[in-house]
Protein backbone atom coordinates (compact mmCIF):
# COMPACT_ATOMS: atom_id res chain seq x y z
CA UNK A 1 0.00 0.00 0.00
CA UNK A 2 1.58 3.49 -1.13
CA UNK A 3 1.25 5.58 2.11
CA UNK A 4 1.03 9.08 2.58
CA UNK A 5 4.15 10.86 3.47
CA UNK A 6 3.75 13.27 6.60
CA UNK A 7 4.87 16.95 6.82
CA UNK A 8 8.05 16.93 9.41
CA UNK A 9 6.40 19.77 11.24
CA UNK A 10 3.82 17.16 12.40
CA UNK A 11 6.75 15.19 13.95
CA UNK A 12 6.77 15.58 18.11
CA UNK A 13 10.44 15.75 20.43
CA UNK A 14 10.24 11.94 22.28
CA UNK A 15 11.45 14.05 25.35
CA UNK A 16 8.05 16.26 25.72
CA UNK A 17 5.81 14.45 23.83
CA UNK A 18 2.62 16.25 25.39
CA UNK A 19 1.99 17.69 29.34
CA UNK A 20 2.91 14.63 31.59
CA UNK A 21 4.30 12.41 28.41
CA UNK A 22 8.13 11.59 27.70
CA UNK A 23 9.43 8.95 25.57
CA UNK A 24 12.74 7.42 25.13
CA UNK A 25 13.94 5.32 21.75
CA UNK A 26 16.02 2.19 21.92
CA UNK A 27 16.92 1.39 18.20
CA UNK A 28 13.84 1.08 16.74
CA UNK A 29 11.56 0.93 19.60
CA UNK A 30 9.66 3.47 21.88
CA UNK A 31 9.13 3.12 25.76
CA UNK A 32 6.97 6.07 26.97
CA UNK A 33 6.53 7.51 30.95
CA UNK A 34 3.48 8.85 31.42
CA UNK A 35 3.71 11.34 34.71
CA UNK A 36 0.33 11.73 36.87
CA UNK A 37 1.97 14.79 38.86
CA UNK A 38 3.83 14.52 42.51
CA UNK A 39 6.52 12.39 41.05
CA UNK A 40 3.66 9.83 40.31
CA UNK A 41 4.48 7.89 36.69
CA UNK A 42 3.74 5.34 34.79
CA UNK A 43 5.81 3.09 31.72
CA UNK A 44 4.45 2.14 28.95
CA UNK A 45 6.01 -0.71 27.44
CA UNK A 46 9.47 -2.45 28.32
CA UNK A 47 12.39 -2.60 25.29
CA UNK A 48 14.66 -4.77 23.78
CA UNK A 49 16.65 -7.38 25.72
CA UNK A 50 19.61 -6.08 27.51
CA UNK A 51 17.88 -2.34 27.75
CA UNK A 52 17.18 -2.39 31.64
CA UNK A 53 19.82 -0.35 32.63
CA UNK A 54 19.67 2.06 29.85
CA UNK A 55 16.12 2.50 31.08
CA UNK A 56 16.10 3.03 34.05
CA UNK A 57 18.71 5.91 33.77
CA UNK A 58 16.45 7.56 31.54
CA UNK A 59 13.65 7.04 34.05
CA UNK A 60 15.73 8.52 36.82
CA UNK A 61 16.25 11.57 34.54
CA UNK A 62 13.33 11.88 33.15
CA UNK A 63 10.63 10.84 35.82
CA UNK A 64 12.40 11.08 39.08
CA UNK A 65 12.42 7.34 40.22
CA UNK A 66 10.21 4.29 40.31
CA UNK A 67 7.06 4.38 38.56
CA UNK A 68 4.11 3.16 40.20
CA UNK A 69 3.59 0.65 37.25
CA UNK A 70 4.50 -0.87 34.42
CA UNK A 71 1.64 -1.41 31.82
CA UNK A 72 2.52 -3.44 28.51
CA UNK A 73 0.96 -3.10 24.67
CA UNK A 74 1.64 -6.69 24.05
CA UNK A 75 4.48 -9.14 24.87
CA UNK A 76 6.46 -9.24 22.10
CA UNK A 77 10.18 -9.15 22.41
CA UNK A 78 10.91 -5.33 21.96
CA UNK A 79 8.18 -3.97 23.99
CA UNK A 80 8.64 -6.62 27.04
CA UNK A 81 12.26 -7.58 27.41
CA UNK A 82 13.27 -4.88 30.48
CA UNK A 83 9.96 -5.22 31.88
CA UNK A 84 11.05 -8.41 34.66
CA UNK A 85 14.22 -7.25 35.77
CA UNK A 86 12.93 -3.55 36.35
CA UNK A 87 9.56 -4.12 37.70
CA UNK A 88 12.04 -6.29 40.52
CA UNK A 89 13.73 -3.69 41.25
CA UNK A 90 11.25 -0.79 41.11
CA UNK A 91 8.82 -3.60 43.12
CA UNK A 92 6.18 -2.60 40.89
CA UNK A 93 3.20 -4.40 38.85
CA UNK A 94 3.25 -5.30 35.47
CA UNK A 95 -0.24 -4.97 33.42
CA UNK A 96 -1.13 -6.62 30.12
CA UNK A 97 -4.21 -8.34 28.74
CA UNK A 98 -5.20 -11.40 29.84
CA UNK A 99 -4.89 -12.49 26.17
CA UNK A 100 -0.89 -12.16 26.16
CA UNK A 101 -0.82 -14.01 29.52
CA UNK A 102 -0.14 -17.48 27.59
CA UNK A 103 3.22 -15.64 26.16
CA UNK A 104 3.50 -13.84 29.77
CA UNK A 105 3.90 -16.69 32.14
CA UNK A 106 6.17 -19.29 30.22
CA UNK A 107 3.49 -21.09 28.44
CA UNK A 108 3.39 -20.49 25.08
CA UNK A 109 5.50 -18.92 21.90
CA UNK A 110 3.94 -16.77 19.41
CA UNK A 111 3.76 -17.50 15.92
CA UNK A 112 6.52 -18.02 13.52
CA UNK A 113 6.86 -14.66 11.45
CA UNK A 114 5.96 -14.70 8.19
CA UNK A 115 8.94 -14.17 6.02
CA UNK A 116 6.94 -13.17 2.93
CA UNK A 117 4.57 -10.51 4.44
CA UNK A 118 6.06 -6.83 3.85
CA UNK A 119 9.27 -7.46 2.36
CA UNK A 120 12.22 -5.49 3.90
CA UNK A 121 15.37 -6.67 5.67
CA UNK A 122 13.19 -6.49 9.02
CA UNK A 123 10.96 -8.90 7.68
CA UNK A 124 14.20 -11.21 6.52
CA UNK A 125 15.56 -11.02 10.19
CA UNK A 126 12.38 -12.01 11.59
CA UNK A 127 13.24 -15.33 12.06
CA UNK A 128 15.92 -14.74 13.94
CA UNK A 129 13.66 -12.79 16.75
CA UNK A 130 12.87 -14.14 19.92
CA UNK A 131 9.47 -15.55 20.20
CA UNK A 132 9.70 -17.47 23.68
CA UNK A 133 7.26 -17.00 25.89
CA UNK A 134 9.01 -14.88 28.94
CA UNK A 135 8.15 -15.42 32.70
CA UNK A 136 6.88 -12.36 34.63
CA UNK A 137 5.63 -14.13 37.56
CA UNK A 138 4.11 -12.60 40.31
CA UNK A 139 4.91 -9.28 38.94
CA UNK A 140 1.47 -9.95 36.67
CA UNK A 141 -1.60 -8.27 36.69
CA UNK A 142 -4.70 -8.05 34.07
CA UNK A 143 -5.43 -4.89 32.75
CA UNK A 144 -8.57 -4.17 33.63
CA UNK A 145 -11.59 -2.87 31.40
CA UNK A 146 -11.79 1.08 30.52
CA UNK A 147 -10.27 3.50 32.99
CA UNK A 148 -6.64 2.58 34.07
CA UNK A 149 -7.73 4.25 37.45
CA UNK A 150 -4.54 2.16 39.35
CA UNK A 151 -2.29 2.01 36.83
CA UNK A 152 -2.89 5.03 35.00
CA UNK A 153 -5.14 7.57 36.07
CA UNK A 154 -6.65 9.06 33.55
CA UNK A 155 -6.39 6.82 30.80
CA UNK A 156 -8.32 4.38 28.88
CA UNK A 157 -7.49 0.72 27.68
CA UNK A 158 -8.53 0.02 23.92
CA UNK A 159 -8.87 -3.08 23.34
CA UNK A 160 -6.69 -3.06 19.42
CA UNK A 161 -6.15 -7.01 19.05
CA UNK A 162 -4.76 -8.01 15.23
CA UNK A 163 -0.91 -7.78 16.21
CA UNK A 164 -1.62 -9.98 18.73
CA UNK A 165 -4.64 -11.00 20.24
CA UNK A 166 -4.26 -9.28 23.79
CA UNK A 167 -3.30 -6.02 22.05
CA UNK A 168 -4.34 -2.85 23.83
CA UNK A 169 -3.72 0.63 23.44
CA UNK A 170 -4.02 3.69 25.84
CA UNK A 171 -6.37 6.77 25.28
CA UNK A 172 -6.32 9.60 27.50
CA UNK A 173 -9.45 11.28 26.30
CA UNK A 174 -9.01 14.88 27.53
CA UNK A 175 -6.80 15.88 24.32
CA UNK A 176 -7.40 12.61 22.65
CA UNK A 177 -3.71 11.71 23.35
CA UNK A 178 -3.40 8.17 21.85
CA UNK A 179 -0.42 5.65 22.38
CA UNK A 180 -0.90 2.82 19.93
CA UNK A 181 1.53 0.33 20.96
CA UNK A 182 2.01 -1.69 17.47
CA UNK A 183 -1.59 -1.66 16.30
CA UNK A 184 -0.32 1.10 13.36
CA UNK A 185 3.57 2.45 13.31
CA UNK A 186 4.58 5.81 12.14
CA UNK A 187 7.09 4.36 9.88
CA UNK A 188 7.52 1.46 7.84
CA UNK A 189 8.62 -1.08 10.38
CA UNK A 190 9.79 -3.70 7.96
CA UNK A 191 12.11 -2.03 6.45
CA UNK A 192 15.68 -1.60 8.56
CA UNK A 193 16.82 1.90 7.18
CA UNK A 194 13.41 3.52 7.55
CA UNK A 195 12.62 1.68 11.27
CA UNK A 196 16.23 2.11 12.82
CA UNK A 197 17.80 4.52 11.23
CA UNK A 198 15.69 7.68 9.29
CA UNK A 199 12.12 6.94 10.38
CA UNK A 200 10.74 8.63 7.43
CA UNK A 201 7.09 9.81 9.01
CA UNK A 202 4.54 8.08 7.19
CA UNK A 203 1.55 6.17 8.28
CA UNK A 204 1.96 2.12 8.43
CA UNK A 205 0.30 -0.78 9.63
CA UNK A 206 1.84 -3.00 12.79
CA UNK A 207 4.80 -4.88 11.96
CA UNK A 208 3.67 -7.96 8.71
CA UNK A 209 5.74 -10.66 9.54
CA UNK A 210 4.78 -10.17 13.50
CA UNK A 211 1.09 -9.87 12.63
CA UNK A 212 -1.65 -12.70 13.90
CA UNK A 213 -4.50 -11.44 12.36
CA UNK A 214 -3.96 -8.83 9.51
CA UNK A 215 -7.58 -7.90 9.14
CA UNK A 216 -8.72 -7.70 13.01
CA UNK A 217 -5.88 -5.16 13.36
CA UNK A 218 -7.38 -3.47 10.53
CA UNK A 219 -10.22 -3.29 12.05
CA UNK A 220 -8.56 -1.92 15.91
CA UNK A 221 -6.86 0.82 13.40
CA UNK A 222 -10.36 2.05 12.13
CA UNK A 223 -11.18 1.89 16.18
CA UNK A 224 -8.66 4.00 16.67
CA UNK A 225 -9.48 6.38 13.75
CA UNK A 226 -12.59 7.01 15.18
CA UNK A 227 -11.66 9.18 18.27
CA UNK A 228 -10.19 11.49 16.43
CA UNK A 229 -6.68 11.56 17.88
CA UNK A 230 -5.00 15.01 18.08
CA UNK A 231 -1.35 13.11 18.97
CA UNK A 232 -0.52 9.36 18.40
CA UNK A 233 2.78 7.88 20.02
CA UNK A 234 3.64 4.47 18.64
CA UNK A 235 5.77 1.88 19.32
CA UNK A 236 7.96 2.34 16.25
CA UNK A 237 8.64 6.16 14.35
CA UNK A 238 7.86 9.50 15.75
CA UNK A 239 4.94 10.69 17.75
CA UNK A 240 2.85 13.25 15.38
CA UNK A 241 0.36 15.69 16.58
CA UNK A 242 -0.99 18.57 14.57
CA UNK A 243 -4.63 19.62 12.88
CA UNK A 244 -4.87 16.89 9.88
CA UNK A 245 -3.69 13.81 12.40
CA UNK A 246 -7.31 12.76 12.73
CA UNK A 247 -8.13 13.44 9.31
CA UNK A 248 -4.99 11.58 8.22
CA UNK A 249 -5.45 8.81 10.57
CA UNK A 250 -9.23 8.47 9.01
CA UNK A 251 -8.08 8.23 5.44
CA UNK A 252 -4.85 5.68 6.69
CA UNK A 253 -7.86 3.24 8.52
CA UNK A 254 -9.94 3.12 5.49
CA UNK A 255 -7.13 2.45 2.92
CA UNK A 256 -5.47 -0.12 4.99
CA UNK A 257 -8.62 -2.24 5.75
CA UNK A 258 -9.47 -2.36 1.97
CA UNK A 259 -6.14 -3.62 1.38
CA UNK A 260 -6.59 -6.03 3.79
CA UNK A 261 -10.28 -7.28 2.73
CA UNK A 262 -8.84 -7.42 -0.74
Amino acid sequence: MATEPIPKEYVVSMDEIAPGIAGLRIAFVNVFGVRHGEGRWTMVDAGLPFSATYIHRWAERSCGGPPMAIVLTHGHFDHVSAARELADEWRVPIYAHPAEFPYLTGVESYPKPNVDAGGGLMTLLSPLYPRDPVNLGERLRPLPEGELSEAMPGWRVIPTPGHTPGHVSFLRASDRLLLVGDAFCTTKPESFFDAAITQKPELHGPPAYFTWNPRMAAQSIRRLAEYGPTLVAPGHGHPLAGSEIAQRMRRFAAEFAAEKAA
